[in-house]
């Protein structure tokens, strides 16, 4: 049988050359780029030096992160730290005044004195409080709320309506919108119908 490419016996196109099928040795394309023929143990090398240079780069963006979390971790205390001791550094002279009280209570005859003593004091320890954004919850007078209020007591009343907080038995305290503590109050109730 003749190899005449125009044979009607012939599986190949007339165009086709012996060439075009593929032969061991030829150029490969790996990762988008040519690679020259060659040995496949080299390929096989060439990917596993890959994979390792890939597991290198992960296990490298692994602790960065891992440093970057720590650090932004030693940032938030070291901000939290500035924090308290600016407000320490703020109530300091309030603390210095008390002593001060004290020891002017200690000499002093008239109870008065003492009382406009302490009074200038815990006006100067709420101006530094509010300077720092935290604000007394309001409490006699005001309607109860028990958002910011603990009633611990209900007295029976006609003297203020129903819901009013009649007295104040421990501060509560803001900070901006949040709560820090709840005030303890007592609050008016209707008397009871005989």
């Amino acid at each position: 049988m003749s190899d005449d490419k125009n044979s009607p016996n012939s599986d190949r196109p007339a165009d086709a050359s012996p060439e075009q099928e593929p032969v061991s040795g030829e150029a490969v394309v790996l990762n988008g780029e040519l690679e020259a023929p060659g040995d496949p143990l080299d390929a096989v090398e060439a990917a596993k030096a890959e994979a390792s240079r890939f597991k290198e780069q992960a296990l490298r963006a692994l602790a960065d992160l891992d440093n970057y979390r720590k650090r932004s971790a030693r940032e938030v205390e070291a901000a939290r730290r500035a924090a308290k001791e600016d407000l320490i550094r703020e109530m300091l002279p309030v603390f210095d005044n008390v002593v001060r009280g004290i020891q002017s209570a200690e000499r002093a005859d008239d109870v008065k004195s003492v009382v406009e003593g302490l009074g200038m004091v815990m006006r100067q320890f709420e101006g530094t409080l509010e300077k720092a954004g935290v604000r007394r919850v309001p409490t006699v007078g005001a309607v109860f709320d028990p958002q910011v209020h603990e009633a611990i007591q209900q007295v029976e009343t006609d003297e203020h309506p129903p819901g009013t907080i009649v007295a104040e038995v421990q501060g509560g305290y803001v900070n901006g919108e949040r709560l820090v503590r709840a005030a303890l109050v007592v609050v008016a109730k209707p008397k009871a119908s005989a």
